[in-house]
């Protein structure tokens, strides 16, 4: 007889089975699943491992993202309840090379300096100086990749060296007293490099006074050079105001229109004036409340500078009644008194103090160069050629400063000369204050020549000359004012061309 199969073994102590799920009642609302992907179970056999491996081992820090998490509310349905797990996964290695935290190689290097040189005690340095000045020392130094030994070969030989150089060193030189110590101070190991650097300087006797010396020598010839370029403007300025007979002539016309409207005055019977008033004829206006002095004063002396103009350029044939053609040309030959002048506009922009200090101050920076030569390097025992290059560079610069000493006097001569010349017994500044004077004029002549340019033609002569219409008054011997007005100018314009027609028939 058959045996049945083995009764099922008893249940085991432990757990109890799960409930089976409860019915869901009516109008109960369905629990949606979490947001974002799930991880799937740890329970496969092979697969389980490896991801529980991989979400206990620690991820590489990545650079953050910065939003703003907003809550999720499971009983709305929302957008983000459409991803799914799996739908997307992110390629590790990729985001880890792309968006990685990792520091760049110079930073890591410098990390890593950090690191190194917090385990290793750093060189003290001992400071004698003052700090600011040593660190701008090393920033110089470094700028101009500066070799002491080319420094102190310089101070030792009378080499040329960088101005810019000479001048941070000058400014910065130790006190007396950071001098003597860095003198007396042995280990060059524990000093820091713009330390080192004063030091090796300071050991060379008189250091700082033979930079000194040598930035004299580097900067002399520039300078004597812009001077004597300032005392030719200056010489060549009063050649030309004494020596310009366009200017001459507007100050004759100046003059004769100046007597002719203070006919009758203390003022009239003017023999010169001061060139101050050329500034004023500009605002001295006419009837028409447009037409200044100025403009009647060139429009006075145009023509004969036209024909004066027409016959320089041979042009016999042009019919006698061409006004147009001389008004055109005289504009051109009074409107290029500037060009004339052009030294003047120059000497004008020069500060006659500034100058003078100059030469003095050359003078006596020659003076100190002298004594340093013949006091303090007489008294040091070294064989070098600093000594014969000082020398030979003194003996040059006493005759170019000599030079300009003389030639300063001469131009000072000249220009209160050609003062006195337009002015009379004049002060010693008053040359220089007439180049300033003469320059604003020009200024202004220049835009009275535009304007006259582009003025109406004028009417003939013959038109002016006749008489005008004298307006009814109540008083038929005494002409209104504005009538009187207009007498003056015609009378000023028929002297300024009896003028001008004189000066048309020279040859």
């Amino acid at each position: 007889m058959k045996s049945g199969p083995p009764p099922p073994p008893p249940p085991k102590k432990g757990l109890p089975p799960p409930q089976p799920p409860q019915p869901m009642a009516k109008g109960s609302k369905l629990t949606r699943p979490p947001l974002g992907p799930t991880r799937s179970s740890n329970t496969a056999s092979g697969n389980g491992v490896g991801l529980e491996g991989e979400a206990d081992a620690p991820k590489a820090k990545l650079k953050p993202l910065f939003w703003d998490k907003i809550p999720a509310d499971p009983d709305h349905s929302m957008v983000w309840h459409q991803i799914k797990s799996g739908s997307f996964k992110v390629d590790e290695e990729m985001i880890e090379t792309q968006f990685g935290n990792a520091l760049p190689d110079d930073k890591i290097r410098n990390e890593h300096t950090k690191g190194s040189s917090s385990q290793e005690p750093s060189t003290q340095y001992i400071q004698i100086i003052d700090s600011k000045k040593s660190q701008n020392i090393s920033i110089l130094l470094r700028a101009l990749n500066v070799i002491t030994e080319q420094v102190c070969n310089a101070l030792q030989e009378g080499n040329e060296l960088p101005s810019e150089l000479l001048h941070t060193l000058l400014h910065m030189a130790p006190t007396p007293e950071e001098e003597l110590k860095l003198k007396q101070f042995s280990e060059l190991s524990q000093l820091g490099p713009a330390e080192r650097f004063l030091k090796a300087l300071v050991d060379i006797p008189f250091s700082f006074k033979r930079l000194e010396t040598l930035l004299f020598m580097s900067s002399l010839q520039e300078e004597v050079s812009i001077i004597k370029e300032s005392f030719a403007t200056q010489e060549l300025a009063c050649k030309e105001l004494r020596n310009s007979r366009l200017f001459l002539k507007l100050l004759e016309a100046v003059l004769k229109t100046g007597n002719r409207m203070n006919d009758g005055t203390f003022r009239g019977d003017a023999q010169a004036f001061k060139l101050d008033m050329l500034l004023k004829l500009a605002d001295v206006k006419g009837t028409d409340g447009k037409t200044t002095l100025l403009h009647f004063v060139v429009q006075g002396i145009i023509r004969s500078e036209g024909v004066r103009a027409a016959r320089a350029a041979k042009s016999d044939d042009l019919l006698e009644d061409s006004e147009e053609h001389y008004r055109s040309l005289g504009l051109q030959v009074v409107s290029g008194l500037g060009g004339e002048l052009e030294n003047v506009k120059k000497a004008a922009v020069l500060d006659h103090d500034i100058l003078t200090g100059s030469v003095a101050k050359l003078g006596n920076t020659l003076e100190k160069a002298q004594d340093f030569l013949n006091s303090d390097m007489k008294n040091v025992e070294e064989e070098s050629g600093f000594q014969q290059t000082l020398k030979t560079f003194v003996q040059n610069a006493q005759i170019d400063i000599k030079w300009l000493k003389e030639e300063e006097k001469r131009i000072m001569a000249l220009v209160k000369s050609t003062g006195d010349y337009f002015h009379g017994n004049a002060g010693k500044d008053e040359g220089w204050r007439l180049f300033a004077i003469v320059r604003d004029f020009l200024i202004m002549l220049d835009k009275a020549c535009k304007e006259v340019r582009d003025s109406p033609k004028r009417p003939n002569r013959t038109q002016k000359k006749e008489a005008p219409t004298v307006p009814s008054s109540s008083d038929p011997h005494q002409p209104p004012l504005p009538y009187l007005h207009q007498r003056v100018f015609l009378a000023i314009t028929d002297r300024l061309m009896d003028y001008s027609s004189s000066d048309d028939e020279i040859p």
